[in-house]
């Protein structure tokens, strides 16, 4: 078979771009901030994750099925980049769930990434790691140390940094070290805001160690009641993601042009929710911080004033 066509492609990185239009949450994929180079590579690396996601979270289907779904995720990526290096992609009509073909924008899916992989020349282990960190999603619903949070952290959210970087052409170590600490305390704030949320799911992503040494006890959490002991809790594991927000501002200068103002955007957004969950004295059963038009002005005044803010 002969190898995709410069219209397959462009086809096929459409089909990325439309669909992570739909699903855009928290993830630099339709700003059109972004380089404009950059943006087909970002789109097709974000559905690969965000669909992965997709299966990991399915509460309706049982956790055994999840994982065999993730599992045929992983193989389909190994199978579409030799498809590619050998000419071959589209003899390869590899099932999800070993019964049905793969639809075509999960085709066109892997059609880009592949493309995307090789020409950015970016490491598959870290696509491997996001697998890996969705599949503990499905097993693990409790963290009993702040390290073993950050190991999770590790895997679901810092290779999306780093993909992005290596995406712009950079592969320096202080910027994947920077990047790390934003991803990281990017998550950590979506675990804070969407506390109350998870609990009801069954998931508390705050670390037992924390809420015991201040006394906090789940079962108030199960009656719905925040406890000033939970939101002691809540204070001691904002400031640290507010310390990992610091430490992670180095990589919003280290990058150049459109980029540095996506990664600016990007993290006033995350510190401005937190800053929110603050300001609210962590009630999370009670509100769910969102950002709205005055959190864009506050936002707007910071990135007009971001290097006298470092400076300060």
């Amino acid at each position: 078979m002969a190898s995709s066509t410069e219209a397959e492609l462009a086809s096929a990185y459409a089909s990325c771009a439309r669909l992570a239009r739909a699903h855009y949450e928290n993830f630099p994929v339709a700003s059109w901030i972004l380089p404009r180079q950059m943006r087909p590579h970002i789109a097709a690396i974000y559905m690969f994750a965000r669909i992965a996601d997709d299966f990991a979270d399915e509460g309706t289907v049982e956790p055994e099925e999840r994982l065999q779904r993730l599992d045929a995720w992983r193989r389909r990526l190994r199978q579409s980049l030799s498809s590619v290096s050998d000419g071959s992609f589209r003899s390869h009509a590899v099932d999800l769930q070993s019964t049905t073909a793969i639809s075509a924008d999960q085709k066109a899916l892997f059609l880009a990434l592949a493309n995307t992989i090789q020409t950015r020349c970016l490491p598959v282990t870290l696509f491997e790691d996001l697998l890996s960190a969705f599949e503990q999603d499905v097993v693990v619903h409790r963290y009993q140390s702040w390290d073993q949070l950050l190991d999770y952290c590790s895997r679901s959210a810092n290779p999306v940094g780093r993909l992005v970087l290596r995406v712009a052409g950079h592969n320096d170590p202080s910027l994947d070290r920077a990047s790390d600490c934003l991803c990281t305390a990017l998550q950590l704030t979506n675990f804070w805001q969407d506390f109350a949320r998870d609990y009801s799911a069954g998931r508390l992503y705050l670390p037992a160690d924390t809420s015991d040494a201040v006394g906090a006890d789940e079962a108030d959490l199960a009656g719905g009641r925040l406890t000033p002991a939970w939101q002691e809790a809540l204070a001691l594991v904002s400031a640290r993601t507010r310390d990992l927000f610091l430490e992670g501002r180095d990589v919003c200068d280290g990058v150049g042009g459109r980029l540095s103002m996506e990664l600016r955007l990007t993290w006033l957004g995350g510190f401005r929710v937190l800053e929110r969950l603050e300001h609210n004295g962590f009630d999370v059963f009670a509100r769910r911080p969102k950002l709205g038009w005055r959190d864009g002005a506050v936002m707007l005044w910071r990135t007009m004033t971001w290097a006298a803010a470092k400076d300060g």
